[in-house]
């Protein structure tokens, strides 16, 4: 008869000893976990974010530019914490704030109901519960889940009433600037359309891979972003690209930070902009766009050969 085993709950404070020191750190680094049940991408800014005379555990952005705050609380949810969350989300002007903790009460879960219900549509809160699990001597596993949200029938509704806010009116000029100075360099992302988002891509000329140019608040970067919908296929074509590495960075004139992702379904191999800024540095656009597109011009013809070769 086959053995089967038990899953075994392993106290948090037996993988993280201290709360920012540990758990906040390791979050920052694992974003993923938190998109995966959310379905919101997440980027993260700064640790122990100032708010006044307070400090945020966790200041990200999503897609779209807007500032996320997230608290960790490796207890019991209490009053407190309730309390931080929603001046770190006024002080930091923060459209979305994610609750962590290992004990969701429930009178915290119906507050966090109430102000979702309440806020404006364009505003959300999350109260998460986190697990870890071991089966026999198995590293733990973690598991997020879901405990109160936002209603998305609410958002969507108010979502097609609001104009766009000024943070996304900031993104979409930065785009227009850059695809205006982009189609007298190239044609690589002459015919996309601005965004209101952190990116803007278009296709490399293999199905699932993309080029793009990415800007957040203080720092940018373009990147060769790979997602086939299939993560072997993805791995495959990572790999494929990595044995030729040296070649690459070669011919774009610079190292390239190559993330494999093991832990994510895509891959991307992404060059840093140095010293230029981000989407806050209003009076660095030009010289930062100008930078942006001269990297994406090296970067799409040191991997054209070796993207055309991909099986």
């Amino acid at each position: 008869m086959k053995s089967i085993s038990r899953l075994v709950p392993v106290p948090l404070r037996e993988i993280w000893k201290h709360e920012a020191l540990d758990f906040s750190r390791w979050l920052a680094e694992n974003l993923d976990y938190l998109e995966e049940v959310i379905n919101l991408s997440l980027a993260p800014i700064e640790l122990e974010a100032a708010a006044g005379d307070f400090a945020a555990d966790i200041l990200a952005e999503d897609p779209n530019g807007r500032l996320v705050v997230i608290e960790n609380q490796l207890e019991k949810t209490d009053h407190e914490h309730l309390g931080k969350l929603l001046t770190y989300m006024s002080n930091l002007n923060a459209q979305t704030a994610i609750w962590i903790t290992s004990q969701p009460r429930p009178e915290h879960k119906k507050a966090i109901d109430w102000l979702n219900e309440t806020l404006p549509a364009d505003m959300a809160l999350y109260l998460i519960q986190v697990e870890a699990y071991r089966i026999a001597n198995s590293p733990p596993a973690l598991k997020f889940t879901v405990v109160a949200g936002p209603s998305e029938e609410s958002r969507r509704l108010s979502s097609q009433k609001r104009n766009l806010s000024e943070q996304r009116r900031v993104y979409l000029e930065f785009w227009q600037g850059l695809l205006e100075k982009v189609k007298q360099r190239t044609s690589l992302h002459a015919h996309i359309k601005p965004s209101t988002g952190h990116w803007i891509s278009t296709g490399a000329g293999k199905n699932g891979l993309t080029y793009a140019y990415v800007i957040l608040q203080n720092a940018s970067r373009i990147e060769l972003y790979i997602d086939t919908q299939d993560q072997t296929t993805n791995k495959q074509y990572f790999d494929q690209l990595y044995a030729h590495k040296d070649a690459i960075e070669q011919a774009f004139g610079a190292a390239l930070d190559w993330q494999r992702l093991d832990h994510r379904r895509a891959s991307r191999i992404a060059y840093h902009i140095q010293g230029k800024g981000g989407i806050r540095d209003k009076e660095r656009w030009h010289e930062l766009q100008q930078a942006m597109i001269d990297a994406m011009i090296r970067l799409e013809r040191a991997f054209r050969p070796y993207v055309a070769g991909l099986h």
